[in-house]
């Protein structure tokens, strides 16, 4: 059984079927944002007149981000514009355009788009001593490369 794709009255985005990559790729540069920040998506809600729900709809690509809300997000996450679209791949499918039928989603390899990737970042921030710091960083480049030899 197909799922109809129903469109609004005057075209425009089908209410139905998979959101499109450049918002999901927009959604996911606002959430790597927020959660390096640290902030909730009730916070980030509240500092641009959303609801949660709101946000997380942007978050995974399902709503659209208009050009005035992206300006507002940019300025509360404290970005350029452009940040939301840095690191696009250069081979996204166009409107309508289907992916291969093994190609991963958008942020199935991006690292960066792990959530313990992402608290791990702003844990070692949180590391005052630069020194230490440092140490860390070598630590998880020594380990990481002892596991690439095994």
């Amino acid at each position: 059984m197909e799922t109809e794709v129903r469109v609004r009255r005057g075209g425009g985005r089908p209410r139905l079927g998979k959101p499109n990559p450049v918002d999901i790729h927009v959604g996911s540069r606002v959430r790597l944002r927020r959660t390096l920040l640290g902030m909730s998506q009730e916070k980030l809600g509240e500092a641009i007149g959303l609801t949660f729900q709101q946000v997380q709809k942007y978050e995974r690509g399902a709503n659209r981000i208009g050009a005035s809300r992206l300006f507002d997000l940019s300025r509360v996450l404290d970005v350029p514009v452009s940040f939301f679209f840095d690191d696009m791949p250069a081979g996204e499918p166009a409107r309508g355009e289907a992916k291969s039928a093994g190609e991963p989603e958008a942020g199935e390899l991006d690292p960066m788009a792990k959530r313990e990737t992402l608290e791990l970042v702003r844990a070692y921030y949180r590391i005052t001593d630069p020194a230490v710091r440092k140490r860390i960083f070598e630590l998880t480049k020594a380990v990481a490369s002892s596991s690439d030899t095994h």
